[in-house]
């Protein structure tokens, strides 16, 4: 029974290498968005005289908005993988910067980068306002502040785990 357990442990354990497959699916997917920034950056640069002040804001703002959409996926690749499947060899990669995300630092860095798009998202449409009705802008809004408040709520709980987490390690000493 002891060897079963220990079988099941394993491939339990092991499993964890099939989400290999997502990261490398993720990274494959923010070369084909590469190729989609250069698109619009390319579209924007022909016209970069012909463009007015406000489509001129409108467009930085969208190249803005897939610069922090790759990073989100970048963050989600590493991350994910540091925490789940195996750590980085440093030697071999400049990897300083990790270690420092564990899965809840992650949530509130996700949930972060969200609102940030979704500002982005929500300038954009207020810049254009005359083409939306006043329903529609009341929903765009009220969806950027659900997110805005799921963030805060994310950060208020890791503030409190932390806070329970120290509390803990001072009752050890």
């Amino acid at each position: 029974m002891k060897s079963l357990e220990l079988l099941v442990e394993k491939i339990i354990l092991s499993s964890r290498w099939i989400l290999i497959v997502f990261y490398l699916g993720l990274a494959a997917a923010l070369a084909v968005y590469a190729l989609s920034f250069l698109s619009k950056f390319w579209k924007v640069a022909q016209n970069v005289f012909t463009l007015g002040e406000g489509e001129m804001i409108l467009a930085m703002l969208g190249l803005i908005d897939a610069a922090l959409v790759a990073s989100l996926i970048v963050m989600v690749m590493i991350s994910g993988y540091e925490n789940f499947v195996s750590r980085f060899d440093e030697t071999e990669a400049d990897v300083s910067f990790l270690g420092k995300l564990d899965a809840g630092s992650l949530k509130i860095k996700v949930a972060s980068s969200i609102v940030a798009i979704s500002s982005i998202h929500l300038l954009q449409i207020f810049l254009n306002a005359a083409q939306y009705t006043d329903a529609k802008l009341m929903w765009y809004t009220i969806i950027h502040l659900a997110f805005v408040v799921s963030a805060v709520m994310l950060g208020w709980l890791e503030k409190i785990m932390a806070s329970a987490k120290a509390d803990k390690n001072d009752l050890k000493i």
